[in-house]
């Protein structure tokens, strides 16, 4: 669902800089020499549509003719909703980058909220006259392509929170000089037979909380193997869905698992790119040119991009060189880093992860297969 761009002849300008507890609306009415701030509560959608249809009433009173609606805020904590009640209302809606924002580089600026909202209807103004420049807008998901991402966002949580537990009773234990974790299946059994380094038995409020850290690692595992099971239902229920297919093709490459084609396809290959370097820099691996006189190089990657994505395709490239040996993306990366190691190999599978997923996204769009690609068994 995309906004779309106004006529700059009858329109008011909204900018809405959210927050917690206070919504502050900033408004450039037409003819107007200076916005008007209007303060309402965190939420309170009903007196945000009552706000416009007010404005909306008295401009149109003063021209004599209909006017528009142009709105934006910040991409955030508070999600999309309200760009989907707003553009269901009439109202155009933005949703901006933050980060593509220009700002004063003094060490010292001011903060406050009603510099950041006539910050942003004077960045919104500009979008809208034709400088693209001015800031990025997100392409927001529909209702149904952002409940997809639920399920393996949700497990990254879910395992991260396994290996913290795990680190946490690693780390217990040796703090008694025990280098070895009790298993999960006699954990009791295995619990008794421990003595610390100094040939005591474990202390009992030690024991107890050792206890209560399996049990939150049982359930961490079981709701792992709850979500993996909710996914692949979800994919046989819907397999002629276009990202379930690209899941599907995904999966036929030998190396490439359920988890990383869904988070691929779910986070990136659902959109639509015109070409290469669109989508690495979605991703955050285009690199930084620098230029100035006669020096012009590329720096590091951006990173400004999806960084979930940018971790899944680097560990993929990994995963690559092992389970790939005899394509032609192993073979550049062999040829370009020899026997070479640390800063030098770590740089190039950066670049080998953009030329993976550059490859893996023709793969998913035209079928077409990277050179010298192994199918899975």
């Amino acid at each position: 669902m995309a906004a779309q761009t106004p006529e700059h002849g009858r329109v008011i300008y909204l900018a809405i800089e959210l927050s917690s507890s206070i919504w502050l609306v900033a408004a450039h009415l037409p003819g107007a020499a200076k916005p008007k701030l209007h303060r309402i509560g965190a939420g309170d959608t009903a007196a945000l549509l009552a706000l416009v249809t007010s404005l909306r009433a008295h401009v149109q009173a003063g021209l004599g003719a209909a006017v528009e609606v142009a709105s934006c805020f910040e991409a955030g904590r508070d999600g999309f909703w309200l760009h989907r009640l707003l553009m269901a209302h009439g109202i155009a809606s933005h949703v901006l980058e933050p980060t593509s924002i220009l700002v004063n580089r003094r060490a010292r600026r001011a903060k406050t909220d009603r510099l950041d909202a006539q910050g942003l209807l004077r960045v919104l103004m500009a979008y809208l006259a034709g400088d693209r420049q001015a800031c990025s807008m997100v392409r927001v998901p529909t209702p149904e392509e952002e409940d997809a991402k639920r399920l393996h966002r949700e497990r990254e949580h879910l395992v991260q929170e396994r290996v913290r537990l795990e680190n946490r009773i690693e780390a217990l234990l040796a703090t008694q000089g025990i280098r070895q974790r009790p298993s999960l299946r006699s954990w009791e059994r295995d619990l008794a037979a421990l003595r610390t380094g100094d040939g005591r038995e474990l202390p009992t409020h030690l024991r107890a909380e050792l206890g209560r850290l399996r049990r939150r690692l049982v359930l961490a595992i079981e709701m792992i193997r709850e979500i993996e099971a909710e996914r692949a239902a979800a994919l046989a229920a819907a397999p002629h869905d276009d990202t379930g297919r690209k899941i599907e093709a995904l999966c036929r490459i030998r190396g490439i698992g359920e988890t990383s084609a869904t988070l691929l396809a779910r986070e990136v290959l659902y959109r639509r790119f015109t070409n290469r370097r669109q989508l690495a820099s979605y991703v955050g691996l285009a690199p930084m040119p620098y230029q100035s006189g006669s020096m012009d190089r590329d720096r590091r990657i951006s990173r400004a991009g999806n960084p979930r994505a940018r971790t899944a395709i680097i560990q993929l490239a990994w995963l690559w060189l092992r389970y790939q040996p005899g394509s032609a993306l192993a073979g550049w990366f062999r040829a370009r880093v020899g026997a070479l190691a640390g800063r030098t190999r770590r740089i190039a599978i950066v670049a080998m992860a953009r030329k993976l997923l550059i490859a893996l996204w023709r793969y998913a769009q035209t079928g077409l297969l990277p050179e010298g690609v192994e199918l899975a068994a």
